[in-house]
Order: C-alpha cells, then sequence, then structure tokens
C-alpha cells in the first residue's frame, strides 16, 4: 500500500511503500520520552518528497541508529535502525490518514538493547 505523511509544520514530507502489519512501540530511552508508535518500513521504499535540508540528526547508545527529527518543529519523523539497518521506523503519527488504533501493537524490549544508560552528548 503507499502511504505518504509530513511532521507537524510539513516542512518535511515523505511517502512510501509498505505493507503495515503492525505499528512497535519500543521502551527504550529515547522512544519512551518521545512515545511514538513506529510502522517497519523497508528503507528502499521510502523517500523523502520534501525537507532534506529540514532534518536533523540525533544518535545517542552505539551511534549506529540514526534518529531524524525536523528542525522547525521539533518531530520526530522516522530513524534507521541499529538493529537491522535496511529497515526504518517511521512515526506511524505523522504517516497521513493512518489510524493507530486500526493496526495491532507489538512492544519491543529496546531497554534490553540498550548498552548504555543515557544520550551521549
Amino acid at each position: 500500500m503507499h502511504y505518504t505523511g509530513s511532521c507537524h509544520c510539513g516542512a518535511v514530507a515523505f511517502a512510501f511503500d509498505a505493507e503495515l502489519d503492525e505499528l512497535v512501540r519500543c521502551d527504550c530511552s529515547l522512544c519512551a520520552k518521545r512515545n511514538a508508535l513506529m510502522a517497519t518500513v523497508p528503507k528502499d521504499n521510502f523517500r523523502l518528497t520534501r525537507g532534506d535540508q529540514a532534518l536533523r540528526l540525533y544518535r545517542w547508545n552505539s551511534g549506529v541508529a540514526l534518529h531524524y527529527f525536523c528542525g522547525t518543529c521539533g518531530i520526530y519523523v522516522y530513524h534507521q535502525r541499529r538493529s537491522n539497518p535496511a529497515l526504518l521506523s517511521v512515526n506511524g503519527s505523522c504517516i497521513d490518514n493512518l489510524d493507530p488504533e486500526s493496526i495491532p501493537t507489538r512492544r519491543v524490549d529496546g531497554k534490553g538493547m540498550s548498552t548504555v544508560a543515557g544520550p551521549s552528548v
């Protein structure tokens, strides 16, 4: 299925093709604070349609995962996973016309995968 989405202010927009059978809720310290339900999308199926220059990158823990936020409105848009860099986790609340309540949610033990106690600045 084809999906589109954006951050709150619209500076960053994206599109992707994927079957969304579930959303993921991770309990690592970063995901717990941002409280995002995430859709799993193959990296090759995702493209930014606007706002590459508006994105800001945040890394922590091992530094392998790449977390992207809008530099204007601050919304977490997506991240490239540490566990599998071929997959992206896209903020379900940024996906247009998606009702997160209509898709099953799977909890992930992100705390157990962390290698450090908190952010490295």
